[in-house]
């Protein structure tokens, strides 16, 4: 189960209204444009924990693997559902059945039988549940029950990729982010500060310029007023992942404000403690 410190700061979002918290908050795209086609192999997941149903973003990076945040897999209770769809949907209802066993989760079969993927979820053995900044692991995997064979996967980076993307250089460098997180707009009546909305739900992605750079943490700028990107990530981007030229080298991990107009923190999958576990489900690198 995911400790009140992992709901705060995690970016998940509930799947029927968005989880508001104190503080330290969740980061889904703000600003940024639709994705369409432009990165098929980024998904949507839905799953159950004991406090309720959340959705993350996930990427395929083998044909039986989706890499994501481990937020996203800790505590999962039965399988988890995934589809590619770029377009879920842009009003309610979302689409996505109920568990015949919430207490219990989704299982392959219901899953299957509404036109879903399913899989297992396994969160890093070193994740600290967002406790200890310096082996923070923020990854999971989503073990798919059925391989896909129609998409192919992202490449991760290779070993300490970032590296050499230190400041100054780090400050000029633009990185993009895929989601499906919630749009943050002004509402179509009533109070005219921008929000996060539950809909539309679909995948989008931004460009966001590099702020700081720890061995475990990509920090960049989600603010869409920022001349040199486009956006950010926030509520339901979690676990989505953020490319630099042909290679995704994050997964979204967390975010500072409830608007999500801000920083966004980036968890690092180019790093030795993370590639040395993804390589034990097959997961090439590089």
């Amino acid at each position: 189960m995911r400790t009140r410190l992992g709901r705060i700061i995690g970016t998940c979002v509930l799947t029927l209204g968005l989880a508001f918290t104190p503080a330290l908050t969740a980061s889904a795209i703000t600003g940024g444009q639709p994705d369409g086609n432009a990165h098929p192999n980024v998904g949507v997941i839905m799953f159950y924990q004991p406090d309720g149903r959340f959705r993350c973003t996930a990427s395929l990076v083998s044909p039986t693997v989706l890499v994501t945040a481990a937020h996203c897999t800790l505590g999962t209770l039965g399988k988890t559902l995934i589809t590619f769809d770029s377009v879920i949907a842009l009003q309610p209802p979302s689409p996505f059945p109920v568990a015949a066993d919430p207490a219990k989760g989704y299982t392959q079969a219901e899953l299957e039988a509404a036109g879903y993927k399913s899989g297992t979820a396994f969160s890093h053995p070193k994740y600290s549940d967002f406790t200890d900044l310096a082996n923070w692991n923020d990854v999971g995997v989503i073990v798919l029950d059925r391989p896909v064979t129609n998409l192919a996967p992202v490449k991760i980076a290779p070993a300490n990729y970032l590296n050499v993307y230190q400041q100054p250089k780090l400050n000029s460098t633009i990185f993009t982010s895929v989601g499906y997180g919630t749009e943050v707009r002004k509402a179509d009546s009533g109070p005219q500060k921008p929000t996060p909305m539950s809909y539309p739900l679909l995948r989008r992605w931004a460009e966001e310029p590099g702020q700081k750079l720890t061995p475990q943490i990509l920090q960049v700028n989600g603010n869409e007023h920022d001349n040199r990107g486009t956006g950010g990530t926030c509520f339901g981007d979690s676990g989505g992942p953020t490319f630099h030229g042909s290679y995704q080298v994050t997964v979204t991990s967390y975010g500072y404000t409830q608007n999500c107009r801000y920083l966004d923190g980036l968890q690092r999958i180019d790093i030795p403690v993370v590639q040395d576990w993804l390589k034990t489900f097959g997961v090439p690198i590089g």
